[in-house]
C-alpha cells in the first residue's frame, strides 16, 4: 500500500504563471506531488486545469516561478525531452490518428520498433482487446475504446510521471473502471506519479492519494482523500 506521507517529491510547482497573450490563466501556483502517488487537481471547466498541465510539459511557456521533476527545473526543457526522460501525456483533446491502425498509433509513443514488442505486451495487459485489433483503423474505435487507446498510447514507455486531462469525459462507467484499474496497477508495479486532472469526483476520489480544487488558476483548497473529500470538493464546485 502507498504510503504518500513518507515519499519524497516526485513533482514541485512553485510560484508558477502562466497563460496565453496577455492574460495569465495560472496563477502564482505552487503544489508539491509526491513519488509514487495519484493525485486528483479538479475544478469548473475554465480555471486553468489544461493550462497546468501543459505548462508542466512545455507545451505553454511558464512566466514564473520553477517546475521541478525529481528535484531538477524543468522549466524550458522540450516537450520531446519531458517524454524522453519519464513524462507520459494523456491529453484531453482527440490525439489520435484516426485513419492510422492502432499498431501504428502506438508505434508513435516509442522510439524504435526494437521497443515496440516489449511496450505493446504491457498495455496489452491493461486493454487487452487491442491484442486482435492492432490492425483495426483508430477512427472506427468507439469513444470508449479510443479512450483506452489514449491511455495505451500514455503508458507505452512505462513513464515516471503521467499527467492525465480528462479521460473519462463521456465514458461509460465500466470503461472507468477499466482505466481506474489501469492506473492503481501502473502506480503499484512501476511507482508511477500520477497527476489526474478530473471533473468526475467519484472516479478521482476513487483512486487518488490526495486531491486539490483548481479556482482561477489557483489553489482552492486540497487535502488528503477520505471521510469528508467529497463534500469539500463539492462545496468548492458549487455554481
Amino acid at each position: 500500500m502507498f504510503d504518500s506521507s513518507a515519499a519524497e517529491a516526485k513533482l514541485e510547482l512553485d510560484g508558477v504563471t502562466s497563460g496565453y497573450g496577455p492574460v495569465a490563466i495560472v496563477r502564482d501556483l505552487s503544489l508539491s506531488i509526491r513519488r509514487g502517488e495519484i493525485f486528483a487537481l479538479m475544478g469548473k471547466n475554465g480555471m486553468g486545469k489544461t493550462t497546468l498541465l501543459k505548462t508542466i510539459l512545455g507545451l505553454v511557456a511558464a512566466r514564473g516561478g520553477d517546475i521541478r521533476m525529481d528535484g531538477a527545473s524543468i522549466v524550458g526543457a522540450s516537450p520531446k525531452a519531458l517524454v524522453s526522460s519519464g513524462v507520459g501525456y494523456a491529453p484531453q483533446e482527440q490525439p489520435l490518428f484516426q485513419d492510422l491502425s492502432i499498431r501504428d498509433n502506438l508505434r508513435l509513443a516509442v522510439h524504435s520498433d526494437r521497443e515496440l514488442g516489449a511496450a505493446l505486451e504491457r498495455v496489452f495487459g491493461h486493454f487487452p482487446f487491442l491484442r486482435d485489433r492492432l490492425a483495426q483503423k483508430a477512427g472506427t474505435l468507439s469513444g470508449g475504446e479510443q479512450k483506452m487507446l489514449i491511455m495505451a498510447r500514455a503508458l507505452m514507455l512505462g513513464p515516471d510521471l503521467l499527467l492525465i486531462d480528462e479521460i473519462s469525459e463521456g465514458l461509460q462507467p465500466t470503461v472507468i473502471a477499466r482505466i481506474a484499474d489501469a492506473l492503481r496497477a501502473e502506480r503499484e508495479a512501476n511507482g508511477t506519479t500520477i497527476l489526474l486532472v478530473e471533473q468526475n469526483l467519484n472516479f478521482a476520489l476513487d483512486v487518488a492519494d490526495r486531491w486539490a480544487v483548481l479556482k482561477l488558476g489557483e489553489i482552492d483548497d486540497s487535502g488528503e482523500v477520505g471521510a469528508g473529500s467529497r463534500e469539500r470538493v463539492l462545496e468548492h464546485l458549487k455554481i
